[in-house]
């Protein structure tokens, strides 16, 4: 155990008017775990995402992520990051090489050319660089938008539904980009409805629920074959006892 978790989560409430996403939740992740969680939809699980990753403030309750409180120091916490999600954070009129040029520069990545010809070769993209991401099938976008995220290497990610509309080339280009991140140098959340692609990999498994954690166990206590009717019966829990 390290003797501050790489993210630490504290009484995190997140209000959209009256509607509570996240109720009172805590989180404490140690730094080059592999968390997956699992949930259904409305369970709070991107709204999760987003406050970790700064792009939405908390209502109530503290977040620390690396060390740095997020209400105090949010500009700090991005440079440590990197998000990939359904959503590319792309430019479509702007070609491949020059999305990564924009964020390179953003985050003053050191031999920024090299950097983004390697990442566009990892992800099978080099030969339609100079293209416009408007041209891009959907698979090619959340190609490009790995390396992306992975331009500065970060050191924490997140990973939210990262699988949605993939197809099956990038859904297998996904799960390789996941496997070299896995080095226990890292820490990973990983959000998704896919028992078997969440299970996959995690070093640890949570359910969430109406805004709460409801389950968390080690992946090495958790019965592979018995798991889709553990969460259906954390999920049936909730839904039936709504506190």
């Amino acid at each position: 155990m390290t003797a501050t978790p790489s993210i630490r989560v504290r009484g995190l409430w997140k209000y959209f008017g009256h509607f509570a996403a996240l109720r009172g939740l805590d989180l404490d992740l140690d730094e080059g775990r592999f968390l997956t969680i699992f949930g259904p939809n409305g369970a709070g699980k991107t709204t999760l995402i987003k406050v970790l990753s700064t792009q939405i403030g908390a209502s109530e309750g503290s977040v620390l992520v690396g060390g740095v409180d997020l209400a105090k120091q949010a500009g700090a916490v991005r440079r440590r990051i990197g998000v990939i999600s359904h959503n590319t954070y792309l430019y479509p009129q702007l070609t491949a090489y020059e999305n990564l040029a924009f964020y390179g520069k953003m985050y003053g990545v050191s031999d920024l050319r090299d950097r983004s010809l390697t990442l566009l070769e990892e992800v099978g993209l080099v030969g339609r660089m100079d293209d416009r991401v408007a041209t891009y099938s959907r698979g090619m976008q959340q190609r490009l938008s790995i390396a992306r995220a992975l331009l500065h290497e970060p050191d924490i990610m997140f990973l939210d539904e990262p699988y949605t509309g993939l197809d099956q080339h990038a859904s297998r280009m996904l799960r390789d980009v996941l496997e070299t991140l896995h080095t226990g140098d890292r820490t990973i959340i990983l959000t998704t409805h896919s028992i078997d692609q969440g299970l996959e990999m995690c070093d640890e498994v949570a359910i969430q629920v109406k805004g709460r954690m409801v389950y968390r166990q080690p992946i090495e206590a958790v019965e592979r074959a018995t798991f889709e009717q553990t969460y259906f019966d954390q999920v049936g829990k909730e839904f039936r006892w709504d506190s």
